[in-house]
């Protein structure tokens, strides 16, 4: 099972041409996501307008090498290591699912457009990957889900209980559980409930590429930006003096950012810029 392409079976109900333009549509929805996000919340604005504020107060000039150190740094902490986190389980479970997605994804990819291709002519290394990443997605997704999420009862929530935030952690663990449960009953024959898994998969990838506006899934490409700020501001000098910065609630801030929630958890490209939140932020 673990060494086959599960699309190569499907291709005799699915041509491989249509496969290929719906995996082209959801890289699509994915950048139109992350453009209308960063529109409709002002992100871009809020780091322009936050960076030139920091500019006034820098004590020094933080050279193009420099820049290029940090940028490097950033990439290597806050992106491939997830540094962010204090939390050393939140950290695992970040980093399996962060992987495991890049892994699927990729995978993904390639066995759709190595089709259509002879079963013998596919490696076994490209499935093995494809199933690998899946696994990781589902083990870094509900120990989050069962072990760490469930701190939300301190918020009066229960861990069963369903948010508009958690739109993208459920889609993603949807999408790689039914990947698996899809594979699994495909290489026994599984018949209905092979193609009910495979229904349920579709769905939930639907669900995850087209609701990044709606979604947490833009919150991987603003971190790093947050962070990289926030080093060139510590490098400059310009964090030892921030301004007093505003509530979140301040009606000011609600009419230029008129989108922005009250709490951190929902909007990543405020994290690390020196605004500080009582309220528990979710993943």
């Amino acid at each position: 099972m673990i060494t086959s392409n599960p699309f190569a079976e499907l291709s005799a109900l699915i041509p491989p041409a249509v496969m290929q333009a719906y995996v082209v549509l959801m890289i699509l929805l994915v950048i139109g996501g992350t453009l209308l996000d960063v529109m409709h919340k002002k992100s871009a604005k809020y780091f322009f307008e936050k960076g030139q504020s920091l500019k006034k107060l820098a004590k020094r000039e933080v050279s193009s090498a420099e820049k290029i150190g940090i940028a490097v740094s950033t990439v290597a902490n806050e992106v491939l290591a997830s540094g962010e986190f204090d939390n050393l389980d939140r950290r695992k479970s970040h980093l399996l699912m962060m992987y495991g997605f890049v892994i699927f994804v990729v995978t993904t990819a390639l066995l759709i457009f190595g089709l259509p291709a002879a079963e013998g002519e596919t490696s076994f290394f490209t499935p093995l990957l494809w199933h690998l990443g899946a696994l990781m997605i589902c083990v870094g997704g509900y120990w989050f889900w069962l072990k760490i999420r469930v701190d939300v009862r301190s918020e009066g929530h229960q861990w069963y209980e369903v948010q508009h935030r958690d739109l993208f952690v459920v889609s993603l663990l949807l999408m790689a559980t039914f990947a698996l449960v899809w594979s699994l009953l495909e290489s026994v024959g599984g018949g209905v409930l092979a193609g009910i898994a495979l229904f349920v998969f579709i769905v939930a990838a639907t669900t995850l590429f087209s609701t990044v506006l709606w979604s947490k899934f833009a919150h991987m490409f603003f971190k790093p930006a947050a962070a990289f700020q926030k080093k060139v501001a510590q490098a400059d000098g310009s964090r030892d003096k921030l301004p007093e910065l505003p509530e979140l609630t301040d009606p000011v801030v609600k009419e230029r950012y008129p989108d922005i929630p009250e709490y951190m958890g929902d909007n990543p490209p405020y994290m690390g810029l020196g605004i500080k939140s009582e309220t528990p932020t979710h993943y």
